[in-house]
Formats: structure tokens, C-alpha cells, sequence
């Protein structure tokens, strides 16, 4: 008798652990509400967006939104900071309806994060470059000193967590667990800062270096007036000759030691310059790689999702093209080129010996060549049918985005002087469907694929993160029952399961291998029983009731 109230107590003991359909923080969204810490200036640094209005370039804030689960307890949240589109442009300026921290893809998806337990960022970044000139060395110097820019920005975002954690922690950080995406132009620069780590090798490719002056070629960025790539030293921009060349200083026997510089106008300002850049893992939606040879063996776990015949950042190796001009930039390295690497790399094993086969692995796998880390969206065929301004619809490229079309089109007119309903027609050329449950379906797919892998590479639960996304992505019903109970698995298949009674005893054991299976419990008594399932070699534990 004393056994059986043992074997009885400790079953009740192992309930209490136990429901039928388990919610994990990090994985579901636990909160139903979060708090937004709007605006947030983190960092200054010299801007030259002010040119774009004939102004001279100038220290500006940079901001970003904060958001929390409201109502949490805990004060070690790990980070997601996502950077936005807009091609390093204003919206309405670049083109487009989007290009803020305030885009509606952005918000929503930081508020889901926030409702799953993280802190999410939505991170500004200092804007100019000049997609008009007619001199190609100009827009391709211009927009790399832009992306440059960004990545500094971005570790400044990076730092300024870092900073906060260690001067009283407002936000409740983790600062070891840290990640960072991009959308779009965003992601040019969530790509460059996981793989740009010696600009003085990788910025002197001979596609980044000017040779209009054959006597002087001039690498595009220059670290030594630009800032290092962390953007963590005090720089000032070149002081130029009567021929418009740089001045050199020179040693005794002729040698360039660098090159005089203009004391009074500094182009890069330092930002929490004592605390760490380091991350454990990027995404890009969209967005390339400015060039493979920066990625590595060593370089930190990347989630790629593009569409596949997205023209203006191409998912293979490409050439960047102004939208609104079709003039050429640079030629760049997309999705499944980055993925074909991290993977040969094995920067990316981590994801693969999770064994994830859920339905976003498994469709993802049957379109991507087989790369872990990549999802390639399938878009409709542009419309061969002009609008009514006459303009044909293009390849798609940020299906998850969407906007208010109505007060778009009033700001296109006001700053283009166009026809009423000109702006609206043109901002959906390359989104012809766009909605916002459209743009949701698109990021219910996107969390779906990305969110396990960052619960992995996190280690969100600790040496359990595998077994938690197991735990997470199993399902029983109906439970009550009183004949039969069906078991799936969304993530990963299910090797077995086996059945025990309150006393310990097993009363039903099945072999699966499979992601659904189906048990016949109507000849059991009634009562509750444990189900022990193994899958990728770890055990979850369900409570079942049988009526």
C-alpha cells in the first residue's frame, strides 16, 4: 500500500507539469499585450540626409522603438532588433510607401515577438545617398558609404543594449542573447555586419575601388575618413587639392601615411564605443550581400527568406539597379548564394542537427535546393495588363509589406506634383494584392520558419531548447477521450509513444516514425494516463484523460 501512495503521489507531483497543450514562452505568444518605449535616441552620429534638401551634413539622432510584453516579470529578455526598407531613402523620396520604424510589417512583427517574451527593436539608421546621378562611380560609392553607415548604426543599436543592461537594465535584456534582421535595404545591413569584419581586405575588391582617375584609384569607402566598422573612433572627412584629389601625407622617402583631413567637420562621432558589437545570429528578408568573400567559416547562423524572382535584389548573384531609375549600382550576392555558403561553411549546423521538419522546413526544403537556413517564396506572375497610367506590375519582392495606400498617395502628390491617384497605382506595382491580411499570412509563414531557429541558436532553453520546441509543436486530440486520441508533431517526427497508467504501468506502446499517428484506447478503464512521446531523441510527457 505505501508503494502505491508513493507510485500515486509522485504521478500527481508529475501532473502538475503536465497539460494538453503546451504554450512556451519565446515560441507562443504568452502576453496578449505590450509596451512600446516610442522613439528612442540611440545614438548620434553625422547624417547627410540633410543634403537631399541642400543642407550640409549634420549630427543627428538616431532612433528606435522598444518593445516589451507587458505585465513580465523577468529581467533577462533576449533581443530581436530588426532594421527597416526604404534604400536608404525617405519613403515618398525612395519610391516607396515604406522605409521607417513605423512600417506596418516592422510593428507587427515586433509586437509578436513582444508577446512571445522578447524585447524586439525596431532600429533606425542614418539615411542619403544619390540614386540620380548619371556618374555610375557616384551611386555605387554613395549607396556603400549608405550600407557602410547602416552597420555602424547597427552596432551602435547592438552597444546601446549592452549599455542600458549595465546602467540599471530599463528593459529587462539578456545582453548575451542578441539578434538581428533586416527587411529589405535593412537587410543589406543585418547580412553585412554578420560577415564585414576587416574592412581594410574586403572594401578594396576592385568592384568597390573608383579607377575614373588612373593615377589615384580611390576605394568607394574609406575607413580612415568614414570610421572603422564598428564606427567606434572619431573621424574627419578629406581635405582635397585644387584638382579635387585627396592630400597625402608622405614619410621621408615618399610613402603615403594616410591623407590630411578637414578638422572641422567629422564624419564619424563614436556611440558606446566601451561596450561589445556581438550577436549569435542575423536574418534578412530580401536584401543581398554586398560580396561572398566577406562570409566565412565561423561567421554566426543565418535565416535568408526572398522571393524567388525578386528583381531588384536578386536571390542568386545579381546587380543592384535603382528602382525608380533601372540604373545600375553593384553587383551584389542574394539569398541562396549566402545560404549555399553558410551551409558548405557549417555555419548554419546548428539548424540542421535540430532536425526541424515542420511544415515550414519541409516546404521550405522542397524549393530552396536543400539549404538549411533559406525560404524562397513562389510569387504570382506579374500582370501583363498596364494600369490606368499605363504602368506594367513587376516581379514581387516584400510581399509582407503593406501600407495606407490613400495617405501615400496624397504625400506622392504633394512632393511630385502628380495626378491624384498616380502614387496609389505605382506603390503597388511590385505588391499588386497588398493587404494587410495579406502582409500577415506572409509574416505567419516567416515567424513560423524563423522563430524555432532562434529559440535554438539562443539556447532559449538552455540545454532543453530542442526538447522545447518538441514540447511546444505537439498535439493531442481529442483529449478527453474516449476511443481514440491522434498525436502530431509540426516540427519534427514523432519515433514512438508509449502509454502508462497512474500506477506506473505501461498499457499501450507504439513504433510511428511518422508525424501523426493514431492510438486506440477504448478497451483502457476510465482515468488519466501519462503519454510519453519520443521524437529526435528526447521524451515530452502528456497528460491523457479517458472518459
Amino acid at each position: 500500500m505505501k508503494k502505491n501512495l508513493q507510485n500515486l503521489l509522485a504521478v500527481s507531483i508529475l501532473l502538475l507539469g503536465l497539460t494538453a497543450n503546451s504554450q512556451d514562452r519565446y515560441l507562443d505568444e504568452v502576453f496578449t499585450d505590450i509596451e512600446l518605449t516610442d522613439s528612442v535616441v540611440f545614438a548620434q552620429n553625422v547624417s547627410i540626409e540633410p543634403l537631399l534638401i541642400g543642407l550640409s551634413p549634420a549630427l543627428m539622432p538616431i532612433l528606435c522603438d522598444i518593445y516589451q510584453p507587458a505585465g513580465d516579470t523577468l529581467t533577462n529578455r533576449p533581443v530581436i532588433i530588426v532594421s527597416h526598407t526604404g534604400s536608404f531613402l525617405p519613403p515618398v523620396a525612395n519610391g516607396q510607401p515604406t522605409g521607417s520604424i513605423k512600417d506596418s510589417s516592422i510593428v507587427e512583427q515586433c509586437t509578436r515577438w513582444a508577446k512571445k517574451g522578447y524585447v524586439a527593436i525596431a532600429m533606425g539608421n542614418r539615411l542619403g545617398w544619390n540614386p540620380v546621378s548619371t556618374d555610375q562611380n557616384v551611386r555605387t560609392s554613395t549607396l556603400l558609404q549608405a550600407a557602410y553607415r547602416g552597420i555602424q548604426d547597427a552596432k551602435a543599436m547592438v552597444r546601446y543594449m549592452r549599455m542600458t543592461e549595465d546602467n540599471g537594465n530599463p528593459y529587462g535584456i539578456d545582453p548575451n542573447k542578441i539578434v538581428l534582421g533586416g527587411q529589405g535595404t535593412g537587410a543589406y545591413i543585418s547580412l553585412g555586419y554578420a560577415t564585414l569584419d576587416n574592412a581594410g581586405v574586403e572594401l578594396n575588391l576592385p568592384k568597390f575601388i573608383d579607377f575614373s582617375n588612373p593615377s589615384m584609384p580611390a576605394p568607394y569607402v574609406v575607413p580612415y575618413f568614414f570610421g572603422n566598422i564598428d564606427g567606434t573612433d572619431l573621424t574627419y572627412a578629406p581635405l582635397y587639392d585644387t584638382l579635387g584629389n585627396m592630400i597625402p601625407i608622405l614619410d621621408t622617402s615618399g610613402n603615403i601615411l594616410g591623407f590630411q583631413v578637414d578638422s572641422t567637420m567629422p564624419l564619424n562621432i563614436p556611440n558606446h564605443p566601451q561596450y561589445s558589437n556581438d550577436i549569435n545570429m542575423v536574418f534578412n528578408l530580401g536584401g543581398a550581400l554586398a560580396d561572398i568573400s566577406w562570409l566565412e567559416a565561423g561567421d554566426v547562423p543565418i535565416v535568408s527568406f526572398h522571393c524567388e524572382n525578386d528583381q531588384y535584389a536578386p536571390i542568386d548573384t545579381g546587380d543592384v539597379i535603382v528602382p525608380t531609375t533601372g540604373d545600375f549600382v553593384v553587383e551584389v550576392m542574394g539569398s541562396r548564394t549566402v545560404q549555399h555558403y553558410s551551409n558548405q561553411y557549417g555555419n548554419n549546423d546548428i539548424f540542421i542537427n535540430a532536425g526541424f521538419t515542420d511544415v515550414y522546413t519541409t516546404t521550405a526544403s522542397n524549393d530552396n535546393s536543400g539549404y538549411e537556413g533559406l525560404y524562397v517564396f513562389k510569387t504570382p506572375a506579374p500582370s501583363t495588363t498596364p494600369n490606368a497610367f499605363g504602368e506594367l506590375e513587376e516581379e514581387q519582392g516584400a510581399p509582407w509589406d503593406w501600407w495606407d495606400n490613400n495617405m501615400y498617395d496624397l504625400m506622392f502628390q504633394a512632393v511630385n506634383q502628380a495626378p491624384a491617384g498616380y502614387g496609389a497605382a505605382n506603390s503597388i506595382l511590385g505588391n499588386p494584392d497588398m493587404s494587410a491580411a495579406k502582409g500577415r499570412t506572409y509574416i505567419d509563414t516567416i515567424q513560423g520558419y524563423l522563430n524555432p531557429r532562434i529559440y535554438v541558436a539562443l539556447n532559449l532553453g538552455n540545454a532543453l531548447s530542442v526538447h522545447n520546441v518538441i514540447d511546444h509543436s505537439t498535439n493531442m486530440y481529442p483529449n478527453p477521450t474516449k476511443k481514440n486520441i491522434t498525436i502530431t508533431n509540426s516540427n519534427f517526427v514523432i519515433n514512438s509513444v508509449e502509454l502508462y497508467n497512474i500506477s506506473g504501468q505501461k498499457v499501450r506502446s507504439e513504433i510511428v516514425n511518422s508525424m501523426q499517428t493514431n492510438l486506440n484506447v477504448s478497451d483502457l478503464k476510465k482515468g488519466i494516463y501519462i503519454m510519453n512521446i519520443k521524437a529526435n531523441d528526447t521524451f515530452i510527457k502528456r497528460k491523457v484523460i479517458i472518459e
